[in-house]
């Protein structure tokens, strides 16, 4: 039975999503949602998910709430999954009793999933507490969209007030509070992008503050007014934005906390990475995420489907890399077949993520080369190659030629297939840019050759020459580090295991080194 689940995501950043929101997501086969400010939630939701992106983001174009209300509807009745996302707790000026009546009025069944609200999550995160027995009792939280409907009168009698899309209406806010009789010296914080790696916090008071942001850009943000701002310094409160998992199986704690407070800006593929991110935030590290390529289908199935159909003549299937997986047995099931049609075929894999990925599909690897590097299939390789038939299905442009050439001239017979295909993004976030351009990012992971020169192309000359200068540039093996060279002239960090966690642990270790 369809069901419409409207869920709040918290801040934005994928750390505060609940476990209830994570599981949803997992699980849709349709998904609204409103301008979050962390993609990488997006990556939670299965392949075949409809993705359908109504704004909902102050000063930009978004889709008309009674539209909204309607596409809601049409979805639910579809007999599908539907996720509904808001920005913070729907309950919480999230527009969703329009919503809720929509459905009720077509008789869709729904439920509401609460999520943490930035009304709560920003002070805390700018080490401000909104309750205190002596400086405020209580607090009221309220939304500035539109500051005439307001009842200014009573809320400057609250010792604590939390202000929602205020950050446009800055100088009514301040005008109306010392109107009506709140002290030129109320302390005032600001805190945009709470809960981001582009956290930004301004203290003051409310005589200096409109001079001291002066033509700052304030949005989105949360407005915190009463004398518990002043808490912030006497607490000296270091609370992260990205939390740090404690890890009590982990012995050596050091390592964990390396790179906690650190930038750390993933290139990935689109909906990849997922799990690389999470790892890094457990230890702490604030993440930002930028797609440098785009996996699609290649210019034909033709060969690909011609070899699946004559499987029984080779001896082995050689993957490369989860995408490989992901295609050839996407094509495999398009044939009408499974994972029986590999009976008596080996089948070989480079990395520990592509034999996971294999797994999904009931097949253990005959053989993983001891280097997560596709070279080293052919020097590890555990028969002789002479007179073997190898389907090699890959990705269709840019790939390497060594382990087909190294393979023929050793007797083999290589197929190789084209199964995907890798492509660079049409645009970079503007977020992304703007945390190049402020110098907010310390370390930058690049997990293939491909993803560097994808990264230089994105950025173009939007940069200035010497903006890495200060940025550590951390590698996954030696093709993508003489890449980085190429094009970034540098390489700070290179994995000496060519896997994820290799990386992990090798930016640990120099992180490490550097404060010994």
């Amino acid at each position: 039975m369809s069901k419409v689940y409207i869920v709040g995501a918290g801040p934005g950043d994928i750390s505060y999503l609940t476990i209830r929101a994570q599981q949803l997501l997992t699980q849709a086969e349709v998904l609204i949602y409103d301008a979050l400010v962390d993609r990488g939630i997006l990556d939670l939701v299965p392949a075949a998910c409809e993705l359908v992106d109504v704004g909902k983001r102050g000063g930009q174009p978004s889709m008309p709430q009674s539209q909204i209300d309607r596409l809601l509807v049409a979805h639910a009745q579809t007999g599908r999954l539907v996720v509904r996302l808001k920005s913070g707790d729907p309950f919480i000026f999230g527009r969703v009793t329009a919503e809720i009546d929509a459905l009720m009025a077509s008789n869709c069944d729904f439920e509401v999933v609460p999520g943490l609200s930035t009304a709560l999550v920003a002070p805390l995160l700018a080490g401000i507490p909104l309750t205190d027995p002596v400086l405020s009792r209580g607090f009221a939280v309220v939304t500035a969209h539109l500051p005439d409907d307001l009842d200014w009168d009573a809320l400057a009698r609250m010792p604590t007030i939390v202000i929602l899309m205020g950050a446009r209406q800055l100088p009514e806010v301040v005008t109306q509070l010392l109107k009506h009789d709140r002290a030129i010296d109320t302390p005032i914080a600001i805190v945009r992008w709470a809960g981001t790696p582009q956290q930004q916090i301004w203290v003051s008071d409310l005589g200096q503050i409109l001079t001291e942001t002066g033509d700052s850009e304030l949005s989105p943000a949360v407005i915190i007014v009463g004398q518990v701002v002043r808490l912030r310094e006497y607490l000296n409160c270091e609370v992260s934005t990205s939390p740090v998992s404690r890890d009590f199986g982990n012995r050596d704690a050091s390592k964990s906390a390396a790179i906690a407070g650190k930038s750390v800006l993933v290139t990935r593929a689109s909906g990849q990475n997922y799990e690389f991110s999470q790892m890094l935030r457990s230890r702490g590290a604030r993440v930002l995420e930028m797609p440098t390529l785009e996996i699609v289908p290649p210019s034909s199935w033709q060969d690909l489907d011609l070899e699946i159909g004559r499987l029984s003549d080779f001896d082995w299937l050689i993957l490369t890399s989860s995408n490989g997986v992901d295609a050839f047995f996407g094509r495999l099931q398009h044939a009408g077949k499974d994972s029986r049609a590999l009976a008596g075929i080996k089948v070989a894999v480079v990395g520990q993520k592509t034999a996971r990925s294999l797994q999904q599909y009931g097949i253990t690897a005959d053989f993983i080369p001891p280097d997560f590097i596709a070279d080293a299939l052919v020097s590890n390789f555990p028969i002789s190659p002479a007179n073997q038939r190898i389907l090699f299905p890959r990705v269709e442009t840019g790939g390497r030629e060594m382990l087909v050439q190294e393979f023929t001239s050793l007797g083999a017979t290589v197929i190789e297939v084209p199964a995907y295909q890798s492509q660079c993004p049409l645009a970079l976030d503007p977020d992304i840019l703007a945390a190049l351009e402020n110098r907010q990012v310390d370390i930058i992971t690049f997990a293939s050759a491909k993803t560097v020169t994808h990264f230089c192309q994105l950025i173009g000359t939007s940069l200035t020459s010497d903006w890495q200068l200060n940025v550590t540039i951390a590698s996954i093996g030696p093709q993508t580090s003489a890449n980085c060279r190429s094009l970034l002239g540098k390489v700070d960090i290179e994995a000496t295991e060519y896997t994820l966690p290799g990386l992990i642990a090798a930016i640990e270790r120099d992180y490490l080194d550097r404060s010994s």
